[in-house]
């Protein structure tokens, strides 16, 4: 649906505006057109496509969504797709925004996401001398919002790597830490897949040959590039961390096997000299002597007992039990 259609020049609100009424304002000198659509049906996209003349592609890639984040040019229009990331009870909901920018022109469609970009629009009316720049300040703008919401993101990562980390050494937690880590780090991968070919692509608006419409603002494009670079940077820390501390569960869990294996042992060896005795005296033979003294029995079970007194304590000693 329909969020808004806004005309400006020289940096100033002209006028809002209906869908049909767009038409009449491309093509004014200083003026471009700054419409904001979510979950835009087909019908609305081929209006848009319609006035403001966009690529068949470009057209076709907003209407299936699903995109992977980047950016192509399309004669002196660009095409931005972004991926913009909530969290929400503690999983991240994945939304996604398509951009098109042309001389005159900057739209937004938003899709299967509650984030709006209104304060943007109060942002940028605020500063009519950036505005004044055109659909490429917008463009940075939206560009700069988006990937200002993943900061709260990695600090929430961070803030359950921490959680995860106080507890990595609690006896009999590395089951259930290995389980919450390798869902940190699917979470990690989401957010990696949303910054990381955006990086590389935003590079391109402001380094070598810029796009027309990014001509002015490439300096404000690498400010973006540059908060894409510390996401990543941190991305990278972060998974390296995690790697980290699965090998120190598993290898807990090792620890923990080792411990049981020598409880066992321990326990096994123990019993072990009690059945070698009571063998020894439960066989048969005729000539026996303890069999037929009376204090054979009371004295056979103290020595048992005994011996594996004795060897419990080393054990013990020796920290196998």
């Amino acid at each position: 649906m329909l969020i808004n259609c806004v005309a400006y020049q020289n940096g100033v609100k002209l006028a809002d505006l209906t869908v049909d009424e767009i038409s009449g304002y491309l093509g004014r000198p200083d003026c471009f057109i700054w419409v904001a659509l979510r979950d835009a049906s087909d019908s609305e996209i081929e209006k848009m496509q319609e006035e403001f003349g966009l690529h068949d592609l470009v057209a076709e890639d907003a209407r299936h969504g699903h995109q992977r984040p980047k950016i192509e040019e399309y004669d002196e229009s660009l095409f931005v797709a972004m991926h913009m990331i909530k969290v929400v009870d503690s999983n991240l909901a994945v939304g996604e925004v398509s951009i098109f920018v042309g001389r005159d022109f900057i739209l937004s469609i938003r899709n299967r996401s509650e984030e709006g970009f209104l304060g943007v629009r109060d942002r940028c009316e605020r500063e009519p001398e950036l505005l004044r720049l055109g659909s490429g300040f917008v463009l940075y703008a939206l560009m700069d919002a988006v990937v200002d919401r993943y900061f709260p993101v990695i600090d929430d990562l961070e803030t359950q790597l921490e959680i995860i980390e106080e507890r990595i050494f609690e006896k009999g937690s590395a089951l259930k830490n290995i389980e919450l880590l390798y869902e940190l780090k699917r979470k990690t991968v989401i957010l990696k897949h949303a910054v990381t070919p955006l990086m590389e692509a935003t590079g391109k608006l402001h380094g070598g040959r810029v796009p027309p419409v990014c001509a002015t603002t490439r300096e404000y494009f690498r400010d973006v590039h540059d908060h894409l670079t510390r996401i990543n940077s941190a991305i990278e820390n972060m998974r390296d961390t995690i790697g980290t501390a699965i090998m120190v569960c598993q290898s807990t869990i090792s620890v923990e096997q080792n411990e049981i294996n020598k409880q066992l042992a321990a326990w096994a060896a123990i019993f072990a000299i009690a059945t070698v005795f009571t063998g020894i005296w439960g066989m048969n033979f005729k000539d026996m002597p303890e069999l037929q003294w009376g204090y054979g029995y009371p004295l056979a079970l103290l020595f048992i007992i005994a011996v594996c007194v004795f060897l419990y304590r080393r054990f013990k000693r020796s920290d196998w039990l």
